[in-house]
Protein backbone atom coordinates (compact mmCIF):
# COMPACT_ATOMS: atom_id res chain seq x y z
CA UNK A 1 0.00 0.00 0.00
CA UNK A 2 0.70 3.61 -0.90
CA UNK A 3 0.18 6.83 1.13
CA UNK A 4 -1.43 9.35 -1.05
CA UNK A 5 -3.45 13.17 -0.91
CA UNK A 6 -6.53 14.00 -2.62
CA UNK A 7 -5.13 16.32 -4.74
CA UNK A 8 -8.58 17.67 -6.07
CA UNK A 9 -12.03 17.39 -7.98
CA UNK A 10 -11.50 17.89 -11.77
CA UNK A 11 -13.88 17.17 -14.39
CA UNK A 12 -12.72 14.81 -17.35
CA UNK A 13 -12.40 17.54 -20.58
CA UNK A 14 -14.37 15.46 -23.29
CA UNK A 15 -17.20 14.14 -21.12
CA UNK A 16 -17.48 16.45 -18.20
CA UNK A 17 -17.84 13.81 -15.45
CA UNK A 18 -15.87 14.71 -11.90
CA UNK A 19 -13.20 12.62 -10.98
CA UNK A 20 -10.85 12.39 -8.02
CA UNK A 21 -7.38 12.83 -8.39
CA UNK A 22 -4.90 11.16 -5.94
CA UNK A 23 -1.34 11.70 -5.49
CA UNK A 24 1.36 9.39 -4.10
CA UNK A 25 3.37 10.50 -1.33
CA UNK A 26 6.57 8.93 -2.36
CA UNK A 27 8.71 9.01 -5.93
CA UNK A 28 7.45 8.53 -8.87
CA UNK A 29 4.12 10.43 -7.03
CA UNK A 30 1.80 8.79 -9.60
CA UNK A 31 -1.40 10.52 -10.26
CA UNK A 32 -4.63 8.08 -9.79
CA UNK A 33 -7.94 9.48 -11.29
CA UNK A 34 -10.89 7.81 -9.82
CA UNK A 35 -14.32 8.77 -11.71
CA UNK A 36 -16.75 9.35 -9.48
CA UNK A 37 -20.68 10.70 -8.98
CA UNK A 38 -21.60 14.50 -9.08
CA UNK A 39 -23.15 14.46 -4.92
CA UNK A 40 -19.91 12.36 -4.09
CA UNK A 41 -17.47 15.16 -6.12
CA UNK A 42 -19.28 18.01 -4.20
CA UNK A 43 -19.49 16.19 -0.78
CA UNK A 44 -15.64 15.93 -1.03
CA UNK A 45 -14.82 19.35 -2.06
CA UNK A 46 -17.03 21.05 0.59
CA UNK A 47 -15.13 19.09 3.60
CA UNK A 48 -11.47 19.62 1.69
CA UNK A 49 -12.60 23.37 1.77
CA UNK A 50 -13.50 23.60 5.85
CA UNK A 51 -17.31 24.60 4.47
CA UNK A 52 -20.28 23.38 6.83
CA UNK A 53 -23.29 22.45 5.04
CA UNK A 54 -26.08 23.70 7.04
CA UNK A 55 -27.98 20.15 6.64
CA UNK A 56 -25.52 17.26 7.47
CA UNK A 57 -24.31 15.48 4.39
CA UNK A 58 -24.30 11.58 4.56
CA UNK A 59 -20.94 11.36 5.14
CA UNK A 60 -20.99 14.00 7.89
CA UNK A 61 -23.37 11.62 9.32
CA UNK A 62 -21.32 8.21 9.10
CA UNK A 63 -18.22 10.45 10.75
CA UNK A 64 -20.83 11.14 13.61
CA UNK A 65 -21.80 7.72 13.97
CA UNK A 66 -18.15 6.36 14.06
CA UNK A 67 -17.74 9.10 16.71
CA UNK A 68 -20.64 8.18 18.65
CA UNK A 69 -19.45 4.86 19.06
CA UNK A 70 -16.14 5.49 20.41
CA UNK A 71 -14.64 4.98 17.41
CA UNK A 72 -12.37 6.02 15.13
CA UNK A 73 -11.49 5.89 11.07
CA UNK A 74 -8.19 4.51 10.91
CA UNK A 75 -7.23 4.87 7.47
CA UNK A 76 -9.14 4.41 3.65
CA UNK A 77 -7.35 1.90 1.68
CA UNK A 78 -8.20 2.00 -2.12
CA UNK A 79 -7.87 -2.21 -2.33
CA UNK A 80 -8.56 -2.80 -6.31
CA UNK A 81 -9.80 -2.10 -9.83
CA UNK A 82 -11.59 -4.32 -11.96
CA UNK A 83 -12.58 -3.85 -15.68
CA UNK A 84 -12.44 0.44 -14.39
CA UNK A 85 -14.10 0.12 -11.08
CA UNK A 86 -12.80 1.19 -8.17
CA UNK A 87 -13.10 -0.56 -4.95
CA UNK A 88 -12.36 1.01 -1.62
CA UNK A 89 -12.36 0.16 2.79
CA UNK A 90 -12.46 1.81 5.66
CA UNK A 91 -11.19 0.58 8.23
CA UNK A 92 -12.51 1.64 11.52
CA UNK A 93 -11.46 1.24 15.24
CA UNK A 94 -13.62 0.91 18.37
CA UNK A 95 -13.95 -0.54 21.68
CA UNK A 96 -15.18 -3.91 20.40
CA UNK A 97 -12.13 -3.82 18.10
CA UNK A 98 -11.43 -3.23 14.43
CA UNK A 99 -13.43 -3.33 11.75
CA UNK A 100 -13.05 -3.63 7.59
CA UNK A 101 -16.09 -1.88 6.01
CA UNK A 102 -16.41 -2.19 1.81
CA UNK A 103 -17.04 0.67 0.01
CA UNK A 104 -16.79 2.77 -3.12
CA UNK A 105 -13.93 5.32 -3.34
CA UNK A 106 -15.84 8.23 -3.34
CA UNK A 107 -17.66 7.62 -0.21
CA UNK A 108 -14.15 6.24 1.33
CA UNK A 109 -12.64 9.21 0.96
CA UNK A 110 -15.54 12.18 1.81
CA UNK A 111 -15.04 10.62 4.76
CA UNK A 112 -11.63 10.58 5.07
CA UNK A 113 -11.79 14.47 4.17
CA UNK A 114 -13.77 14.58 7.41
CA UNK A 115 -12.21 12.45 9.69
CA UNK A 116 -8.29 13.41 8.42
CA UNK A 117 -7.93 9.46 7.62
CA UNK A 118 -4.81 8.56 5.94
CA UNK A 119 -5.96 7.12 2.69
CA UNK A 120 -3.94 4.34 1.11
CA UNK A 121 -3.69 2.48 -2.31
CA UNK A 122 -2.88 -0.55 -3.34
CA UNK A 123 0.63 -0.80 -5.62
CA UNK A 124 -1.54 -3.38 -8.53
CA UNK A 125 -3.95 -0.17 -8.28
CA UNK A 126 -0.83 2.26 -9.15
CA UNK A 127 0.25 0.10 -10.74
CA UNK A 128 -2.54 -0.64 -13.23
CA UNK A 129 -4.38 3.03 -13.12
CA UNK A 130 -1.62 5.04 -11.82
CA UNK A 131 0.29 7.82 -14.42
CA UNK A 132 3.30 9.35 -13.89
CA UNK A 133 2.40 13.50 -13.63
CA UNK A 134 3.66 15.76 -16.34
CA UNK A 135 6.88 17.09 -15.99
CA UNK A 136 7.42 19.63 -13.12
CA UNK A 137 9.07 22.99 -13.49
CA UNK A 138 12.00 22.34 -12.25
CA UNK A 139 12.96 19.59 -14.67
CA UNK A 140 11.71 21.95 -17.11
CA UNK A 141 14.14 24.10 -16.00
CA UNK A 142 17.06 21.76 -16.44
CA UNK A 143 16.28 21.08 -20.31
CA UNK A 144 15.52 24.96 -20.92
CA UNK A 145 17.54 27.78 -18.52
CA UNK A 146 15.58 30.53 -17.74
CA UNK A 147 16.35 33.50 -19.70
CA UNK A 148 17.45 36.50 -18.49
CA UNK A 149 14.30 39.37 -18.31
CA UNK A 150 16.32 41.15 -21.22
CA UNK A 151 16.35 37.98 -23.31
CA UNK A 152 12.82 37.83 -22.92
CA UNK A 153 11.68 41.29 -23.55
CA UNK A 154 13.60 41.34 -26.54
CA UNK A 155 12.07 37.78 -27.61
CA UNK A 156 8.35 39.39 -27.00
CA UNK A 157 9.25 42.87 -29.09
CA UNK A 158 10.43 40.70 -31.93
CA UNK A 159 7.34 38.31 -31.72
CA UNK A 160 5.02 41.65 -31.61
CA UNK A 161 7.10 43.17 -34.15
CA UNK A 162 5.97 39.97 -36.93
CA UNK A 163 2.43 39.84 -35.43
CA UNK A 164 2.66 44.19 -36.70
CA UNK A 165 3.67 42.74 -39.97
CA UNK A 166 1.74 39.67 -40.91
CA UNK A 167 -0.98 39.75 -43.07
CA UNK A 168 -3.90 37.56 -43.13
CA UNK A 169 -3.88 36.51 -46.80
CA UNK A 170 -0.33 35.00 -46.02
CA UNK A 171 -2.00 32.10 -44.22
CA UNK A 172 -4.79 31.57 -47.33
CA UNK A 173 -3.42 28.19 -49.40
CA UNK A 174 -3.63 28.99 -53.36
CA UNK A 175 -2.53 26.08 -54.01
CA UNK A 176 -4.93 24.02 -56.28
CA UNK A 177 -5.73 20.51 -54.96
CA UNK A 178 -4.21 17.52 -55.99
CA UNK A 179 -6.44 15.38 -58.08
CA UNK A 180 -4.79 12.30 -57.10
CA UNK A 181 -5.50 12.80 -52.89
Amino acid sequence: MRRVDITGIALEANTGAPLVVLREQDEPHRLLPIFIGGPEASAIAIAAAGQKPPVPMVHDVMAALVRSLDGHVDNIEVTNVEDGTFFAAINVAGPSGTRRVGSRPSDALALAVRTGAPVFVADQVLDVAGSLPPVDDDEVDELAPELEPAEIDAEVDSFRSFLDDIDPNDFIDVTPPDDDA
